[in-house]
């Protein structure tokens, strides 16, 4: 049986090496660029993300903004576990960091593509880079003795008994899926810091909170995940020379990547600087500064945990005189100093990128797939994987784990039409 494999992503390449597993098939792997895994090499900083510390797949299905629920049955057969033991089989050790993301032990991404490349090799895979699908047609008269036929950018024409599309968000592969009679749910980003237009808050590039909560103010949730908790996210988040970043943004503009589109990425936003405690309790610590500490200037006298730095500015931000004594706070000014600390309002005005991960919202309407098979209902014979299905994770190795977790169900349900 011969398989053509388009993408050579972590889904691609993980599907080749499965399909290639049974008797009897010969897999080429089509990269359309010059080098295969070239999102691998540079995702996690350079030291590849490739999945979370999460081995329930209950709780694992809960970091997927779209597609948790069709994970469910998948990451039931093949889950963030299965990827850490396929890896260690192919002499690759990972390690678990605080926050629950995992990588090599080698901290350097070429391990997880040296893996997969020889994984590639030993199992036949005929890998061919720079080699763009231009065009795809379904041959013969019914789906059981259809094939498919590839025009290549140059001219030359493959034939295949089974395709498998893993081509990511690349407009290519969404057209090529188009052709072949899917519908797509439209591809917007995901995964992208807020641009905040805040010349003081600027000046604060580098200083972090941990954790920080971040709610969308005035935006209602999607039909699709109907509840509010979409809108407001909390974890670590980072001061930056254009605005917002950090784990509680990203997985805020994940949750609400549609919403923020349809908004043109113009939206209110409140953060909450110290989210652990109470707004009520927060109060009574500021009513106890005053009180114990009624001669000292606001500005060197800080009663919560965050920096000086960070404290100062939100006095600004309050319209609070930094060289006013607590003794001399109205009551007024103490309210305004509450609600800096825990409700400061933004404007978002643009939406800034996160390189290490430059995730797509959309793709492949999930209702035309079966994730049993992960073959097309529309289209005998074709097969997804990754991305380019309408499936995307917050930040932490999530989007990785589709991938592996899709690729390893397409290349199963290959193998079993052998």
């Amino acid at each position: 049986m011969e398989i053509i494999v388009i993408g050579g992503g972590a889904a691609g390449f993980f599907g080749a090496i499965h399909a290639a597993q049974a008797p009897h098939t010969h897999v080429t792997l089509l990269e359309a660029g010059r080098q295969p895994l070239t999102k691998v090499r540079v995702s996690g900083g350079g030291r590849c993300n490739v999945t979370h510390h999460c081995f329930e797949p209950s709780q694992l299905v809960q970091n997927y903004p779209r597609g948790g629920k069709a994970l469910r049955g998948a990451f039931s057969r093949f889950q963030a576990l299965d990827v850490v033991h396929w890896f260690s089989a192919e002499g690759v050790k990972l390690k678990t960091e605080a926050d629950g993301r995992m990588f090599p032990i080698t901290d350097d991404s070429e391990t997880i593509v040296e893996a997969l490349m020889f994984a590639a090799k030993k199992a036949g895979v005929h890998l061919r880079n720079n080699v763009l699908v231009q065009k795809i047609e379904k041959l013969g008269k019914s789906d059981e003795e259809s094939k498919f036929e590839l025009l290549l950018k140059g001219g030359e024409t493959l034939v295949c008994d089974r395709l498998l599309l893993a081509t990511g968000s690349s407009p290519s592969g969404y057209a090529i899926a188009r052709s072949l009679g899917h519908n797509l749910e439209p591809p917007v980003p995901s995964l992208f810091t807020f641009n905040i237009k805040d010349p003081q808050l600027h000046q604060l590039a580098g200083v972090s909170v941990n954790p920080a909560n971040v709610k969308l103010l005035g935006v209602s949730p999607t039909k699709k995940n109907s509840s509010r908790n979409q809108l407001e996210q909390s974890g670590a988040m980072l001061v930056t020379h254009w605005g917002l970043s950090g784990p509680a943004v990203l997985k805020l503009s994940a949750w609400a990547a549609r919403q923020l589109h349809d908004c043109q990425y113009q939206a209110p936003l409140a953060v909450n600087w110290i989210p652990a405690l109470k707004a009520e309790a927060v109060k009574q610590i500021l009513l106890t500064a005053k009180t114990e500490q009624p001669k000292k200037f606001v500005s060197n006298y800080c009663p919560v945990e965050i920096s000086l730095r960070l404290w100062e500015y939100l006095l600004t931000k309050a319209n609070v005189e930094l060289e006013k004594r607590w003794a001399d706070l109205s009551n007024k000014e103490m309210q305004q100093i509450l609600n800096a600390l825990t409700a400061s309002e933004y404007a978002i005005a643009g939406k800034g990128v996160f390189k290490e991960e430059f995730v797509t919202c959309g793709g492949i309407c999930l209702q035309d797939v079966n994730f049993q098979t992960m073959e097309s209902k529309i289209c005998r014979g074709l097969y997804f994987a990754g991305e380019i299905l309408d499936i995307d994770g917050v930040t932490g190795g999530f989007n990785f784990q589709n991938a592996w977790t899709t690729a390893w169900i397409a290349a199963q349900g290959i193998n079993q039409t052998v």
